[in-house]
């Protein structure tokens, strides 16, 4: 499976200006600087910070979210407020911290008002996240949230029908397909906390894919 075409082959400025950029880094720190000194997604403008990564680049499990929210932006990592630690603690329930993953999001600023990134936002950031990923070389994706999971996957189901199934992702840059599991975003689990029932079995299917690749 690829990701969504109308994504990846965006015609915008901005999407273009992103893959010739990502292109160039041979580096995480490379990409990172990349990305910070990246004017053409309009969302910078009304941002504190450039939210890029936070964890273990080396490490085998890499998560992507959706968006920088409001602690992420005034403190400049991923995952950091309530659904962060709500994430730490996940990760603790099969042996894992932020020394075992590595954590980003397919927008790398704050939308106002926390509002769901657009089609034009993702396509002019996903180049960097491709490049990300194949920077890190990653055994495992994890797809944190229905925006992430919309974004790499070309599904028309949306994350509850999406979750807990693992995808074979074909990534720009890798000359193998990646083992790529959508799972609930954290801050849906806070709001929903029935559905951490679903959330638990969604990790321990992590935890055995790791298991069978390590």
């Amino acid at each position: 499976m690829a990701p969504p075409r109308a994504l990846t082959d965006s015609a915008a400025e901005p999407a273009q200006s992103a893959r010739a950029l990502a292109a160039r880094a041979n580096s995480i720190e490379a990409l990172a600087a990349l990305v910070a000194g990246f004017d053409a997604c309009p969302l910078k403008r009304t941002a504190t910070n450039t939210v890029f990564a936070d964890g273990n680049p080396a490490a085998p499990v890499l998560i992507i979210g959706e968006a920088p929210g409001a602690d992420e932006d005034r403190i400049g990592k991923p995952f950091v407020g309530r659904a962060g630690q709500l994430l730490d603690r996940m990760l603790a329930a099969i042996g894992l911290d932020r020394t075992g993953v590595q954590i980003t999001n397919v927008i790398y600023w704050r939308p106002p008002g926390n509002r769901k990134p657009t089609a034009a936002e993702i396509a002019s950031c996903l180049p960097f996240v491709f490049r990300h990923i194949v920077l890190s070389r990653p055994k495992v994706l994890v797809l944190a949230g229905g925006t992430a999971a919309s974004s790499l996957l070309d599904m028309a189901e949306g994350i509850t029908r999406l979750r807990g199934r693992w995808f074979d992702l074909a990534i720009p840059g890798l000359d193998t397909k990646l083992p790529t599991l959508p799972m609930f975003h954290p801050a849906f689990l806070l709001r929903s906390p029935e559905r951490k029932r679903e959330a638990w079995r969604d990790l321990l299917a992590l935890k055995a894919k790791l298991d069978e690749l390590s």
